[in-house]
């Protein structure tokens, strides 16, 4: 990885696109667009992820429906102000996109096999709100999570993360500021937002599912740092 930054959040994901591209912003004369990726799940269904990519990375016929994409990037947030409240929009930023082709092994020197990971993200950040334990009705156990994920020029990313059964109760007990590293993956969530007034909307969630959970001790970061100033001399 190039910085810290980027070690402290990357993904892949693996899916095929679906629905039509829309313009997102441009900076300094580079436009960039959002599209939806299709990534399937063991049970059969399917997450539903927006990526946000610069003009750069993409051909006329990267994005046509169907195409088979591999993504490399990070899980970013940022605010939007809408009807005099903040929200918080989740996307998939892109740094390298790779078409697939169908029974093809290699594309632009990176092997793909047909058992590599479809949807993995990596996250090492700070619990910036203290986790919510509940249990469903069933007696599932869940945990959710807020991370703080530092970016480059004194920025970060608020990442919605959810933990299940053991992961879940030992994140109850964690403390806002504890670093934690997380492994899992991004999925989306179909839920009903209802108002005062009675009326319900329908939104989509998008969070991290976590699958491991390590606390990073101080002692930890200490040692990372010494072996950097190692190198450095």
């Amino acid at each position: 990885m190039d910085t810290n930054y980027l070690e402290n959040n990357y993904l892949t994901l693996v899916g095929k696109v679906t629905g039509e591209k829309r313009f997102s912003h441009e900076i300094y004369g580079e436009k960039f667009y959002i599209f939806d990726l299709s990534i399937p799940r063991l049970s059969g269904n399917a997450d539903i992820i927006p990526i946000t990519t610069s003009e750069r990375l993409i051909k006329e016929s990267t994005l046509q429906n169907d195409k088979k994409l591999l993504i490399k990037g990070q899980f970013r947030s940022y605010n939007s102000y809408e009807n005099q409240k903040n929200k918080l929009i989740l996307t998939v930023f892109a740094k390298d996109i790779i078409e697939i082709q169908e029974n093809e092994e290699m594309e632009e020197n990176e092997i793909v096999k047909k058992d590599m990971i479809t949807n993995e993200v990596v996250l090492t950040g700070f619990i910036c709100k203290k986790p919510i334990y509940r249990q469903t009705p069933f007696g599932r156990e869940i945990a959710d999570i807020l991370l703080a994920v530092n970016r480059a020029y004194n920025k970060s990313d608020y990442i919605p993360c959810i933990a299940w059964g053991r992961n879940a109760r030992f994140c109850q007990e964690l403390e806002v500021g504890t670093q934690v590293k997380i492994v899992g993956r991004v999925q989306s969530r179909a839920y009903e937002k209802k108002y005062e007034d009675g009326r319900v909307e329908s939104r989509i969630a998008y969070e991290v599912s976590i699958g491991s959970l390590e606390v990073i001790k101080e002692e930890d970061n200490q040692e990372e740092n010494n072996e950097e100033n190692k190198q450095a001399v």
